[in-house]
């Protein structure tokens, strides 16, 4: 026979694992979902954003997947110029706040003013402030609070959902 103990942890446990795997299997951020539902400047059926995008980028900015570390060409982009996004073209960040972080993905510590906005994620059983563009709703990445002066953010990236433009 169990314990009032057990049964009372065993309660809390599975409903710990509910509550995670609920948050886990999302699906679609916030901004893809208000992007799907037209609530942004441009806004696209999933066939049109299909034809525009490769499978890869639409898994990143109309899925919020995430691309493999280390993948991204623009990692090692040390020109002058503007990253835009690779939906809609909007300039998102200057080549001046571009820094390398050391995670694998493209890192800023400031958006242009304006063009990016930000929403609460709680994928994967963590608390992160996800990045999309204000235009479109891609996703673009996650925000965190290590980056350097003098904003102390860091803009986590993914390459895919970036096109470069040079000076």
């Amino acid at each position: 026979m169990a314990t009032r103990r057990q049964i009372l942890l065993g309660t809390a446990g599975v409903a710990a694992l509910a509550v995670a795997g609920a948050v886990i299997l999302r699906g679609q951020s916030d901004a893809a979902t208000a992007a799907a539902e037209g609530k942004f400047e441009v806004t696209k059926t999933a066939e049109e954003w299909r034809k525009l995008l490769t499978p890869a980028q639409y898994a990143v900015l109309r899925e919020a997947d995430t691309e493999t570390s280390w993948s991204s060409p623009l990692n090692k982009e040390k020109r002058k110029g503007t990253f835009v996004c690779a939906g809609c073209d909007l300039p998102l960040f200057e080549s001046e706040t571009k820094f390398e972080s050391g995670t694998g993905w493209p890192s800023f510590y400031a958006p242009i003013e304006g063009n990016i906005g930000t929403e609460k994620d709680f994928s994967w059983g963590m608390f992160r402030d996800e990045v999309h563009c204000r235009r479109c709703g891609g996703h673009l990445g996650h925000v965190f609070n290590d980056g350097p002066k003098p904003t102390g953010l860091r803009y986590c990236i993914n390459g895919l959902s970036l096109k470069f433009v040079p000076a």
